[in-house]
């Protein structure tokens, strides 16, 4: 298999950035004007396509991202129940005390502190602290589209044929006249 150049080399590099061809083709050098093009030439060279596939091998070792975790992340916070992040008595729970699951469906917690003043009998002010916390947590629409959409259960790419799949028929007799006769 034939080395890759420089320029293609710093192309599968940017290329893992976004996975947009154009752009890693300007970002690797190529002209902003051919960039589309070019980009599209080199994901079907073979030896860019193997670097490109050792490439994302080697980046799922490092970071130990694959795509069965993500899909089970995902998961997880589809399929989250709301309910475990509260005490029996309606208060939130701690977040050392949430099991994995409701702590993979919980994106946030906001603490607000309000200092509440009042005079006792002898006219002194006494600040009390109230907190107010509110969980957030992730969309589960927005997670359940996307496993939907991993699962084929959405479709919602528009495929248009190169050829149109419309046969002319002459039913008068006559025969075509190609323009300009």
């Amino acid at each position: 298999m034939k080395k890759l150049t420089a320029k293609q080399q710093r192309f599968v590099d940017e290329y893992l950035v976004d996975l947009n061809a154009s752009a890693a083709a300007r970002r690797a050098g190529y002209s902003a004007k051919t960039a589309g093009q070019i980009g599209e030439r080199l994901l079907k060279k073979v030896e860019v396509q193997h670097a490109l596939a050792e490439a994302m091998k080697a980046r799922c070792e490092r970071t130990h991202i694959t795509q069965d975790r993500v899909l089970r992340e995902l998961a997880r916070i589809a399929f989250f129940d709301i309910r475990k992040l509260y005490n029996a008595d309606g208060t939130l729970k701690r977040p050392d005390l949430l099991d994995d699951e409701a702590a993979a469906g919980l994106a946030g917690v906001d603490v607000v502190e309000q200092m509440t003043y009042s005079a006792d009998g002898d006219g002194e002010l006494t600040a009390t602290p109230m907190l107010t916390k509110k969980a957030k947590v992730f969309d589960k629409t927005a997670a359940l589209t996307l496993a939907m959409r991993h699962l084929g259960m959405l479709n919602d790419k528009l495929e248009i044929s190169k050829k149109p799949r419309v046969r002319v028929v002459d039913q008068t007799g006559r025969k075509l006249r190609a323009k300009g006769d």
